[in-house]
């Protein structure tokens, strides 16, 4: 069995509080969240087998088996399916991720030109963009195809600071829990293993967030960017989700009349000025 099923368990273990699943909270105990004895009561299980889960000295478990565990740690839907995942179900076992965009796509990114548009992969790697998503986060053409991913420009950059993200903290951490549920779907994606690689190379940052085991799904929301020439940037954006890729179209919006659509604008006719300069 995989060890990053057993890290997993014990971290979502540690995170959980005795009083949230009815236990009282006491004094004298020596590891935070609960205890493995208890972990194991509520799902069921004996103590010596759910260790050996934690340690990775068992076959993976069954469906059922992992079921209750995440009752037990009341995990979220993400984390759910992630632990599904690690344990064999759900997971594209032998299988990469798609990086092929389908050209009805293609096309349509290449329409927007009002709003920016982006497709990346399950392991947010920047596919496809149009010119305003290239006026808001820079010339991904001058990067080497590895480091267009979204998770490495944030935590490594690409040495041009166009924009920066105003939540960076929250963004960065929710972007390596974003790249943990993708390496528990495609656990045999070389792509994708490799960038997780580099990425605790390069960076400390990450790999303290990566530590954690966090895993969330990306998900609409509202983004506020600070942008180099046109300042701060509050943005909605919308996903369209691509179910037989597993890919994203990535749209950011910003309402009508307000200070934040003026300036995405003014975006649109620099990096329209800029485009003309360079041909």
């Amino acid at each position: 069995m995989s060890t990053e099923l057993g890290e997993f368990l014990r971290t979502r273990r540690e995170s959980v509080r005795p009083e949230d699943v009815g236990l009282p909270a006491g004094r004298g105990r020596r590891t935070p969240g609960l205890r493995r004895e208890e972990v194991a009561s509520l799902a069921g299980l004996s103590v010596d087998y759910y260790t050996r889960l934690e340690q990775a000295r068992r076959p993976s478990p069954s469906r059922q088996v992992l079921l209750a565990l995440a009752r037990a740690l009341q995990l979220t839907e993400a984390e759910r399916s992630h632990l599904l995942a690690l344990g064999g179900y759900g997971a594209c076992q032998g299988l990469g991720m798609s990086r092929e965009v389908p050209q009805s796509i293609l096309q349509l990114v290449d329409r927007l030109d009002h709003v920016p548009a982006l497709v990346i992969s399950a392991a947010r790697d920047v596919l496809v963009w149009n010119s305003l998503a290239a006026a808001l986060f820079g010339d991904l053409t001058r990067l080497a195809p590895e480091d267009r991913n979204l998770v490495w420009l944030t935590f490594v950059g690409c040495g041009e600071d166009r924009f920066a993200h105003a939540d960076r903290p929250g963004y960065a951490r929710d972007s390596a829990a974003e790249l943990r549920a993708a390496s528990g779907r495609y656990p045999q994606d070389q792509q994708l293993q490799r960038l997780v690689r580099r990425l605790l190379e390069r960076s400390p940052e990450f790999a303290e967030a990566w530590a954690r085991h966090e895993v969330a799904e990306h998900q609409s929301r509202t983004k506020r960017i600070i942008h180099r020439e046109v300042g701060e940037l509050v943005l909605d954006q919308e996903l369209l989700v691509l179910p037989e890729q597993e890919q994203r179209l990535i749209l950011l919006t910003a309402a009508p009349g307000s200070a934040s659509y003026e300036r995405l604008q003014l975006l649109r006719v620099l990096g329209t000025q800029q485009l003309s300069a360079v041909s």
